[in-house]
């Protein structure tokens, strides 16, 4: 470790011995620090690959949440009840918000994933790569989730 007081030397192009640094202080010597960041495609795939994370949560949600919905039909399955078994508000509100949540984390995720797109420089994305799919795709599952509990909702709704 260094104390405050302590120099550490520097060692520069063109050093000369009892002279540190005198090329870096002739006028003729320039310094170009400006540096050329090359096309990095993994950064866009990155970007990717936690598009797709939170599109698999999103689903895992949805799919939770009907699970829950449809708990009273398999409790009624169980203990060999009438075809019409007795709709549980509590399962049904539930449910109808985990798929609701599942629909807005894959809006989300889409909305978030488009941004962070267009702030990459046209050099990290490869030519003809089709960036908008796992966007679109997320948009489609976020209205199949919002379809799925509207109709779940409204023929829970109507039942009791």
């Amino acid at each position: 470790m260094t104390d405050e007081g302590t120099r550490v030397p520097i060692a520069c192009e063109g050093e000369l011995i009892g002279d540190p640094c005198a090329a870096r202080r002739s006028s003729s010597a320039t310094i170009d620090l400006a540096m050329s960041n090359p096309p990095d495609p993994r950064v866009l795939f990155a970007a990717e690959r936690t598009l797709l994370a939170w599109q698999r949560t999103s689903l895992a949600l949805m799919g939770f949440g009907f699970v829950i919905e449809r708990f009273s039909l398999f409790l009624a399955a169980l203990r060999r009840e009438p075809e019409n078994p007795p709709q549980h508000l509590f399962s049904l509100l539930v449910g109808v918000a985990l798929i609701l949540l599942g629909a807005t984390v894959a809006l989300t995720s889409s909305i978030s994933y488009r941004r962070f797109v267009k702030s990459l420089p046209s050099q990290d994305v490869a030519s003809g790569y089709l960036i908008g799919l796992g966007s679109v795709i997320n948009v489609v599952v976020a209205a199949a989730g919002i379809a799925l509990a509207i109709y779940l909702l409204v023929g829970g709704l109507h039942a009791a």
